[in-house]
């Protein structure tokens, strides 16, 4: 009578089935707290807003509004970069180690407002800022005293992206479950909508916030982006409910010396010849293992012997782990060494592009803006063909480009995280080879109406010339950006992923003080009269010289990256699928005080990468 009372009402049967079982939390209704935002409201893409509305113009605000030679500006911004991008690092072993993402964000936006609140006091309060100097002839500098209002300012923003950055991207996509399989499964890629999302909040920040700062004042420029990261802190706590919040697994970096050390006291250990003798114990790397554990690999095998178990380590009541290391945390370090090279051929790159929010900036504001004849479009508003090239090149990407190439390859993303980086190198060094040509027809165009001595004028060459470095930028993200950040969300262990997010940003951190350096010396030799990069007038510079200089550094980074490509090697997952009694059986690894066996490997179902990304 049951059975027919629930046939003939399916709607019971449902409610049946789901009335006993927990709310699940994260999936796609997180998102409007963490990843639409990116849009309008929450966290961070009112970072995205907040950060892209006054750094992208900022080169305006130090060389009009606080009168910085051209060189001081760039160093200013290159190095602000560089600190807003090391400080995730710091970010991240906090939340993996000790309060968690969530807490490390909320806290992260606190900082940032206070930094956002700080700089728009600096743009109003008229002591905080030299006489105005629109001649930019003899101008007055900032002092000592009102470049501290900026750069404490700078600092209390770059502490506050020091939490988000590593752990929303890693945050929103924990809400997901993104086993190979689900993934393999689902019609959508999770890090192309997230650097969709984050290049419509970029597109607001770049015409709306921009045009303000120009034509309004700077007060409201950066009031409405201070608001906006009020805003944010609201809606990004109000989901705390809805999250699927992981617990911190402990400090990884901790785990890595402990691996390092265990291996150098057993330096003189003899491996054994079948790996499965290793030392394995699924209870104390269940808390990071989740996603299934790491399996050997044959690379970097002097770290193996971290795992050998000694009759000393056999007759512990429990394992010293700075003495004896599990297969997977042993794993855990060579996955990150393995990183650690094609993470390091992203730095050029940032180098090569840290020129775009500076010089180009420089370049434009010389040139005729004009789109009607009351109307000029903003310097830093130029940006905005960089990113609807990004948006509609992740657009065509997924639903063209993917498809297409799948058919071929095989594989579900179309092409690997490795060559999809290797093509955005190419582009990039396009984009740079192309900026040097167009600085050589603006100096033409100023050379021909006698404007070379004159640097406030404006040159009748329209802006236009440098929309197409902007989309081959652009284009260049498409592939370079988004196959970094999923390398090395993918390729890092699962309980490092906000410390990959982190290195991610720490790749910007280093590109941008490179950026500096590569400034600096560039500066400092190559002469007085005919400095490539000069103070005040670039019509006398030779940024076309920098320019070129900069694709022949990315050439050689090229012919690393595909050096350290081919030789890399995917981590091996173990995807378990056993019963509860298997498991109780399987952790039984660690022996007692009486037995002298050496602890194996138990018999698990597994699947192994392919070998693609």
């Amino acid at each position: 009578m049951e059975l027919e009372m629930k046939a003939q009402n399916p709607v019971l049967e449902d409610m049946e089935e789901q009335t006993p079982k927990k709310r699940q939390k994260g999936g796609i209704r997180t998102m409007p707290f963490i990843l639409e935002d990116h849009n309008f409201a929450a966290n961070e893409a009112c970072d995205r807003i907040a950060g892209v509305g006054f750094h992208a113009n900022m080169m305006t605000y130090l060389t009009q509004q606080l009168n910085l030679p051209l060189v001081q500006a760039t160093n200013t911004l290159t190095n602000f970069g560089g600190t807003s991008s090391f400080t995730p690092l710091l970010g991240a072993l906090i939340a993996d180690s000790y309060a968690g993402q969530f807490w490390t964000i909320t806290v992260g936006l606190i900082f940032y407002l206070m930094g956002m609140a700080s700089l728009t006091s600096s743009a109003i309060i008229p002591k905080l800022r030299p006489p105005p100097c629109p001649t930019q002839e003899n101008c007055q500098v900032a002092s000592q005293k009102q470049l501290w209002a900026l750069y404490i300012s700078l600092l209390l923003t770059s502490l506050g992206t020091g939490g988000l950055r590593p752990c929303v991207v890693t945050f929103a996509a924990n809400q997901f479950d993104m086993t190979k399989s689900a993934v393999a499964s689902r019609k959508w890629n999770y890090f192309n909508w997230y650097y969709f999302s984050m290049g419509v909040a970029t597109l607001l920040a770049l015409t709306v916030i921009v045009y303000i700062q120009e034509n309004v004042g700077w007060g409201w420029g950066l009031g409405i982006p201070t608001i906006f990261m009020a805003v944010s802190v609201v809606c990004f706590v109000a989901g705390y409910p809805l999250y699927n919040n992981p617990k911190p697994a402990g400090s990884p970096l901790v785990r890595v010396a402990q691996v390092a050390v265990a291996a150098w006291k057993k330096r003189k250990a003899t491996a054994p010849a079948d790996p499965s003798a290793l030392y394995v114990n699924k209870e104390l790397d269940a808390g990071i293992s989740a996603d299934g554990r790491l399996l050997h690999t044959e690379q970097l095998k002097w770290l193996d012997k971290a795992a050998v178990v000694t009759e000393q380590d056999a007759k512990e009541s429990k394992p010293n782990l700075w003495r004896l290391a599990t297969v997977h945390r042993v794993e855990e370090l060579k996955s990150i060494m393995r990183i650690l090279p094609i993470w390091a051929g992203g730095i050029l790159l940032v180098t090569a592009s840290s020129h775009q929010g500076s010089f180009v900036l420089q370049q434009a504001r010389s040139m005729d803006r004009h789109l009607s004849p009351s109307f000029q479009i903003p310097p830093a508003s130029l940006s905005i063909f960089s990113i609807v090239t990004l948006l509609t090149g992740l657009a065509l990407y997924e639903r063209f480009f993917v498809p297409f190439v799948r058919r071929f390859t095989g594989d579900p993303s179309g092409i690997t995280c490795l060559q999809r980086m290797g093509i955005g190198y190419v582009i990039n060094i396009l984009a740079t080879i192309v900026a040097s040509k167009v600085e050589v027809k603006r100096k033409t165009v100023a050379a021909q109406h006698n404007l070379l001595d004159k640097p406030a004028a404006i040159i009748p060459i329209s802006v236009f010339w440098l929309v197409p470095q902007y989309c081959i930028h652009g284009l260049a993200e498409v592939f370079m950006n988004v196959g970094h950040l999923e390398f090395l969300y993918d390729q890092a262990p699962e309980s490092m992923r906000s410390t990959a997010a982190a290195l991610y940003c720490l790749t910007s951190s280093v590109g941008h003080y490179l950026g500096t350096l590569v400034v600096t010396l560039v500066h400092n030799y190559t002469g007085k009269e005919h400095n490539w990069l000069p103070d005040r007038n670039l019509n006398r510079g030779r940024l076309e010289y920098y320019y070129l200089l900069v694709s022949g550094i990315q050439v050689l980074n090229f012919i690393y990256y595909v050096i350290c490509a081919v030789l890399y090697t995917y981590k091996p997952v173990e995807q378990i699928k056993q019963s509860k009694k298997e498991e109780e059986e399987s952790n039984k690894s660690w022996p007692s005080k009486e037995s002298t066996d050496v602890p194996r490997i138990g018999e698990v179902e597994f699947a192994k990468n392919n070998g693609k990304v």
